[in-house]
């Protein structure tokens, strides 16, 4: 058991911190708002700490999990940084999904001070979290991720190393751009079963069953014939992440026009007044 710092407790880092208290890790966590801090505290016993840097004092992992970019520089750099309060050889993990570009920015700062850094972000929403069953993919050395493996697994049914700094974010991106491509195929395809009078619910039993059959389709196929959009991931992070893997293939020349497309999809959904309805609400542009 390890002495370790989760910053950031929300939907997702709250239950994930959850989890390693829940091994028996000494966890000291930091979130933005200090209530919600002392919220963790009360319920999974730790302590809590007024800024990052006291947060990941003499922790041996510091854990992140926040909104974006600035949110992460926030949290690591500068004089109240998690990185000021860290000893050389602790090594420090990032769930938020961020851009490749800044996880290699802080990975190179990190290197500076003698200080382990993994980027990697996670696949499995607020379900995952709380159940301790997220994906993880993670960039970094391999020797660095050895170390932090047994820890992370705390919280994921599955964790591989992809590559160098960065990988974890960019095999992300990959991840959410499939997961666009299928929602609003599934959107389309319950949108098309119900203006053709058939029964949904079964045109879903039996399509599950086989080349159509997805995650997408079993957990949120009837829920989205339902109208209901409230399983957590909202559309905003989506377009978030949208946003981040379309600038990077603005970067490396992958062309993506479905991504594109979906993206601008999402945003009519936000004109909707559905910012944070879960991402399976792209049905919901198509039954206005």
């Amino acid at each position: 058991m390890a002495k370790v710092a989760f910053l950031g407790l929300g939907v997702m880092g709250g239950p994930m911190a959850g989890h390693l208290a829940k091994k028996g890790h000494e966890v000291t966590v930091y979130n933005r708002t200090a209530a919600k801090a002392e919220a963790w505290v009360q319920a999974n016993g730790g302590a809590r700490a007024d800024t990052p840097r006291e947060a990941a004092r003499d922790a041996e992992i510091v854990f992140a999990c926040v909104g974006n970019d600035e949110d992460l520089r926030g949290i690591t750099l500068g004089e109240d940084g998690a990185f000021a309060g860290m000893n050389r050889g602790a090594i420090f993990v990032d769930h938020t999904t961020a851009s490749a570009e800044v996880a290699r920015e802080l990975a190179a700062e990190a290197a500076e001070r003698g200080i382990g850094f993994v980027d990697a972000p996670v696949s499995g929403g607020q379900a995952g979290a709380e159940n301790g069953v997220l994906t993880v993919m993670c960039g970094g050395d391999a020797a660095t991720y050895a170390k932090v493996e047994d820890a992370i697994g705390a919280y994921a049914r599955a964790c591989r190393l992809m590559g160098p700094a960065g990988s974890g974010q960019l095999t992300k991106m990959v991840n959410q751009i499939c997961i666009a491509g299928l929602v609003q195929g599934l959107s389309e395809g319950v949108h098309f079963a119900k203006r053709a009078g058939l029964d949904v619910e079964a045109v879903l039993d039996v399509i599950s069953k086989g080349a159509a059959g997805s995650w997408q389709m079993e957990n949120r196929g009837r829920t989205m014939n339902e109208g209901r959009f409230d399983f957590g991931f909202a559309v905003d992070w989506m377009r978030k992440d949208l946003g981040i893997l379309l600038d990077e293939a603005r970067r490396n020349g992958a062309s993506l026009p479905v991504s594109a497309l979906v993206d601008q999809f999402y945003a009519e959904v936000q004109r909707m007044g559905g910012n944070r309805w879960d991402t399976s609400s792209l049905i919901a542009r198509l039954e206005r």
